[in-house]
C-alpha cells in the first residue's frame, strides 16, 4: 500500500431500488417519466423526489441530468429567473412542452433543499446559489400572510387563494424537516415565522387523526374540510406523505412527538383493518378501500418510530405478499423515501441536516 492511502469502501454503494427507479422511469437525458398516464407526463415534483434520491445515492451525474431537464425545460432555460412549471408532456395538439405553468410549492421546496445539500455536500457553489435564489423566490411568490394563521406556505403562486377570505392548502406540502433546514441556513427570517403556522396547518388538517389531501383555512371559521374539492373532504394521494414526513423526522425534533400523538389514530386504523386506506373522511373515519403496498411502505418510517412493532411487521408482510408494480410511479416514490431511512440510507437531524450513508464510506487521500 502507498504510503498515506487508506483504503476505500466504495462512494457509490449500490442501491437497487434508486437503480430501478433510474432506469424505469429517467429517461437518459434526465426527465422522470410518469407512465400512469397515457401522455406519459413529467412534474415539477417528480424531477424534484428524484434529484433528492441522486443525492442520497451520491449520483453526481444523474443528479446534473436532472437539474438540467428540470431547469430547461420547466424553467426556460434559467432557474435562477423563474421556479419550474408544474407539468409538461405532450399537448392535445402532440406537440411536448409545459401544460400547466403553474409551479408547485412542495416540489420548489424539495429542489431548492437538495440543491442547497448538494452545495454542501459535494462542495458545489453553484449548487448553492441557485438553492439560496430559489428560496428567496419561494418566498416572495409562493408565501402568503394569512389573518389568524400567519405566514403561510401556498400551494402555488396562483389559484389558492378563495373568495370570502378563504385559501385552499395542502398540509403534505411541509415537510418540517426542510423548514428546518431553510431556517437555519437562509438569513431571511420568513422561514422562522413559517414553522408555527405549518405545525397548525398539519393539525388543522387532521382533526380526528387523519389527514387531509386539502383543506380550506377560512379566517372567520379556522381550518374546513375541503367539501367542494375532487377528494370531497378525504385524505388520500396527497396525505399520505403528510404520515411518511413525519416518520421521518429526527427523534430530538420538538414536534415530533406532537405529530405522533397527532396522526395516531391512522396507525390504529391500520393496525384494526390490516392496510392504509386509499381515501378515507377525515371527520368520520370512514374508508374507501384497501390503498396500494406504496401506501404500506409510507407508514414504515411511523410505525417504526411508535414503537408499534406488530402493525409494522404486518404491513412489512403485505408489501412482501403484493410487491409495488415496478412501472408504479408514485408507489416507487413513497417506497424510495420509505425504505430509503428505514436503510439509513439518509436521515433528517432536529435542523434539518442530512446525514448519507455514503458519507460514512467516502476516504479520500491524507
Amino acid at each position: 500500500m502507498l504510503p498515506g492511502v487508506a483504503l476505500a469502501a466504495s462512494c457509490n454503494d449500490p442501491w437497487p431500488a434508486w437503480d430501478h427507479f433510474k432506469k424505469t422511469f429517467i429517461a437518459e437525458d434526465g426527465r422522470v417519466i410518469d407512465h400512469s398516464g397515457p401522455r406519459k407526463p413529467t412534474t415539477s415534483e417528480g424531477q424534484a423526489y428524484a434529484l433528492f434520491f441522486a443525492l442520497s445515492a451520491n449520483d453526481k451525474a444523474a443528479f446534473q441530468r436532472i437539474l438540467t431537464w428540470t431547469e430547461n425545460n420547466l424553467s426556460a432555460g434559467d432557474l435562477t429567473a423563474r421556479l419550474p412549471a408544474w407539468q409538461w408532456g405532450q399537448r392535445e395538439d402532440n406537440s411536448w412542452g409545459v401544460i400547466d405553468k403553474n409551479p408547485a410549492s412542495d416540489a420548489d421546496l424539495w429542489i431548492a433543499y437538495s440543491l442547497g445539500v448538494a452545495g454542501e455536500v459535494w462542495k458545489d457553489k453553484r449548487y448553492s446559489a441557485l438553492s439560496s435564489l430559489l428560496a428567496l423566490r419561494i418566498l416572495n411568490e409562493e408565501t402568503a400572510e394569512l389573518p389568524g394563521l400567519g405566514l403561510s406556505l401556498l400551494p402555488a403562486p396562483t389559484g389558492f387563494n378563495l373568495p370570502n377570505n378563504q385559501w385552499k392548502l395542502n398540509a403534505s406540502y411541509l415537510p418540517l424537516p426542510l423548514l428546518r433546514w431553510f431556517e437555519q441556513k437562509e438569513s431571511d427570517e420568513r422561514w422562522k415565522r413559517m414553522l408555527a403556522p405549518a405545525m397548525r396547518l398539519i393539525a388543522g388538517s387532521a382533526p380526528k387523526g387523519y389527514a387531509a389531501d386539502w383543506i380550506i383555512y377560512d379566517a372567520q371559521k379556522g381550518f374546513l374540510p375541503d367539501s367542494q374539492g375532487a377528494e370531497k373532504g378525504q385524505g388520500g394521494y396527497n396525505a399520505i406523505r403528510v404520515y411518511l414526513w413525519a416518520g421521518m423526522m429526527a427523534s430530538q425534533d420538538a414536534e415530533r412527538a406532537n405529530l405522533l400523538k397527532l396522526l395516531r389514530p391512522m396507525l390504529q386504523l391500520v393496525d384494526s383493518k390490516g392496510y392504509p386506506p386509499e381515501f378515507i373522511d377525515i371527520l368520520s373515519g370512514e374508508i374507501s378501500g384497501p390503498g396500494s403496498s406504496g401506501f404500506s411502505a409510507a407508514l414504515l418510517p411511523l410505525l417504526q418510530i411508535n414503537g408499534v412493532q406488530k402493525t409494522l411487521v404486518q404491513q412489512q408482510l403485505r408489501l412482501q405478499a403484493q410487491a409495488i408494480k415496478p412501472d408504479a410511479y408514485y408507489d416507487q416514490v413513497l417506497s424510495l423515501f420509505a425504505l430509503g431511512w428505514q436503510e439509513k440510507r439518509f436521515r433528517f437531524d432536529a435542523r434539518g441536516n442530512a446525514d448519507f450513508y455514503w458519507q460514512h464510506f467516502c476516504w479520500r487521500l491524507f
